[in-house]
């Protein structure tokens, strides 16, 4: 089979495509004849080392996968040869990645794809939805009627956050960088959308909600916790899922006064039961309309590298240039 792979960790140029040995499914495990795989931060820092994990070799990159299963392992219960599935978590804490054609993932870590909703939408939802799922009902326990404030809801868990939050009933203020962004944070649900390239943020923010926002999702790598503590109304929650080398300074006092919460967390520590229920509902939305993927990037597999480089621009120099995933098609 063709895979996109690495033997050491460094820079994107390690990533090398090629052939591999077809693996074989074991105990509890299917095979997935993979469509679609999407590219996502923490897949880049695996590959760079940034994030150290024990790792096969060779180790095929990447998280996110759609595809049709292939054949099932002894012990497989709930799936059969043809079926149309997607995952995620793969890739990580020594499972291999989705970077493949061919990828045997144990059963626990797939879901059912709805009818009507392609293999690329489906990946491109894949991790940045079970992470808006995980932190938004999971931990901050969103609901209806409640006031959240997420930066850039065109980003990858952004726009799931914004889409998310809105079909629970959620009031949704968001920020774009760009007039174009601004407009398609609208379409994706939010109830106001901030340009914070031309709009002063804090005060904007102030007037939009000015008993503060019961949920602030932090998507920034260096978090200003004063100005999130400031706009979060009593008893707030506040969610991270950025700034793994962050030291910010925190205003302790007046986030204990307001009793206010924060919430840090990465999707890949979940258990494969929170994850299941994340996608239950995320099959739901992706099949009703209410759940739509934000695709910046088309490439074939063999352009892994470049999706690494795409996404690295976006992330760590933040050049603007995404404004959704990278999606990989397998097999054209």
């Amino acid at each position: 089979m063709k895979a996109a792979f690495i033997k050491t960790t460094g820079d994107a140029d390690v990533i090398q495509y090629g052939d591999l040995p077809d693996p074989q499914p074991g105990q509890g495990q299917v095979l997935v004849r993979t469509e679609a795989v999407s590219v996502n931060p923490i897949d880049t820092y695996v590959r760079s080392g940034m994030i150290a994990m024990d790792l096969p070799d060779p180790f095929i990159i990447g998280c996110d996968i759609a595809g049709t299963i292939a054949a099932v392992g002894e012990g497989v219960t709930g799936f059969r040869i043809g079926d149309r599935v997607w995952g995620s978590s793969q890739g990580l804490l020594g499972r291999q990645g989705t970077f493949a054609e061919l990828c045997a993932i144990d059963q626990d870590w797939l879901y059912e794809l709805p009818d009507g909703v392609a293999a690329e939408d489906a990946a491109a939802c894949a991790l940045v939805g079970i992470t808006a799922h995980l932190g938004l009902f999971g931990r901050a326990r969103l609901l209806a009627d409640e006031t959240i404030f997420v930066r850039g809801g065109t980003g990858g868990v952004g726009s799931m956050v914004v889409q998310m939050a809105k079909a629970a009933g959620a009031n949704v203020i968001t920020t774009g960088g760009s007039d174009e962004k601004v407009e398609r944070c609208r379409e994706l649900g939010a109830d106001f959308a901030i340009n914070y390239k031309t709009e002063n943020l804090q005060e904007r923010l102030a007037e939009l909600a000015p008993d503060g926002v019961d949920v602030f999702w932090e998507t920034i790598r260096e978090p200003d916790f004063d100005f999130a503590v400031e706009a979060l109304a009593p008893r707030g929650r506040m969610v991270l899922m950025a700034g793994r080398d962050a030291r910010p300074e925190f205003p302790v006092g007046p986030f204990y006064v307001k009793e206010c919460t924060v919430h840090g967390f990465v999707m890949f520590k979940a258990s494969a039961d929170e994850m299941k229920l994340a996608a239950e509902d995320i099959n739901q939305w992706l099949a009703s309309g209410q759940l739509k993927s934000q695709i910046s990037q088309r490439l074939p597999l063999s352009q892994a590298a470049q999706s690494h480089r795409l996404q690295e621009a976006g992330t760590l120099a933040g050049d603007g240039s995404l404004a959704g995933k990278v999606v990989l098609t397998v097999g054209d």
